[in-house]
């Protein structure tokens, strides 16, 4: 079988090209943390939304913003997956493996459950609009996590095929064991990011493929099909080399923005509110949109009182927005939403 065609290899070198422009883009960045958080919040969203997991922006930044799980439970499901994504990544940024024992952990995290590979049997996916069954995964615990333990061996394996080639593949075959009993499109979306940091390709969590697997719904699902029943491994590499490509130039174009967005403010702050800049603030109102008093007494900028002045300060000045939630003030940053937001 092969798998690098011409086709393919030439569509690796551009996105390759794409993810080391992205790179790049994460390394200008003063501080890339600052705004990783607030992009991975993004690629929460989206994935959940994939699934059919609908929340609100204000609902997810304003729990962020005061560090409590919000009540509404599609939103503790999207903080559920960005809290899967750091612990993968902290995970493998510390030398650990993609292996069996790490899919489960995700999937945990994900689902707030104490969940394993599958046991039951009677397991099938179905077309989303004809509620037809469409494909059967393997059943049988041994067998699940024999066939997950071949993928972790896959990609640890040093051979001469692209990772980016591997990572496509490897994604086919974790969709298609479909190991758990919920919450497996969201753990293989995680787990494209962890392959892509391992290999050194990405050195922070900023490629989310999500928006472009819903952007072109139809043709993922087709793809994981044809190469199910037809083996057609050629026109899902590209597909995903594809999306690969165009999401980091999006990313990039994003961080670029972002960035810009950092430096006018810092400039303007310097000029109209000289007595309480400081990069600390700067850096914390561009961590999250959402930002409440609590999280400049938490890092040491200012007490409660010196606090709310700054805050009422930058929304004087207009780099943030004054808005009541309930007994609270919640000041925002509206251009870095907006940005985050297109």
């Amino acid at each position: 079988m092969e798998l690098e065609s011409k086709a393919v290899l030439r569509k690796v070198v551009s996105a390759r090209v794409a993810l080391e422009r992205l790179n790049s883009a994460c390394r200008l960045v003063p501080n890339p943390a600052v705004i990783m958080k607030s992009i991975a919040l993004q690629e929460a969203k989206t994935s959940s939304e994939i699934e059919s997991i609908f929340t609100t922006h204000d609902e997810l930044y304003l729990a962020l913003s005061s560090q409590k799980l919000p009540q509404d439970p599609s939103a503790k499901e999207v903080l559920r997956y960005q809290e899967a994504l750091w612990f993968g990544f902290n995970r493998v940024v510390d030398g650990g493996r993609l292996d069996t024992p790490l899919f489960i952990e995700l999937a945990q995290i994900i689902k707030q459950a104490p969940i394993g590979v599958r046991t039951k049997s009677g397991t099938q996916i179905v077309h989303g609009a004809t509620r037809e069954p469409v494909y059967t995964p393997p059943e049988g615990e041994a067998r699940i996590t024999a066939l997950l333990d071949n993928l972790a061996g896959y990609w640890a394996t040093l051979d001469d095929l692209d990772p980016l080639v591997k990572l496509a593949v490897g994604h086919y075959q974790f969709e298609a064991i479909h190991p758990f009993p919920d919450g497996n499109g969201r753990t293989g979306r995680v787990l494209n990011i962890l392959y892509l940091i391992r290999s050194g390709l990405l050195d922070w969590p900023v490629l989310y493929l999500s928006r472009y697997f819903i952007e072109h719904r139809a043709d993922y699902y087709a793809g994981l099909r044809e190469v199910t029943e037809h083996g057609a491994w050629e026109a899902w590499i590209l597909f995903m080399l594809e999306a690969i490509e165009e999401t980091s130039g999006a990313t990039e174009r994003k961080l670029g923005e972002i960035r810009d967005l950092v430096e006018d403010s810092a400039r303007y702050a310097r000029e109209h509110a000289p007595k309480i800049y400081s990069k600390e603030l700067l850096s914390l109102i561009f961590e999250q949109p959402y930002v409440r008093i609590p999280a400049l007494i938490e890092r040491g900028i200012a007490k409660r009182q010196t606090a709310s002045v700054y805050l009422q300060e930058l929304a004087r000045i207009g780099l943030l927005e004054a808005v009541k939630v309930g007994r609270d003030m919640v000041y925002i940053n509206r251009p870095l939403l907006d940005t985050l937001l297109r």
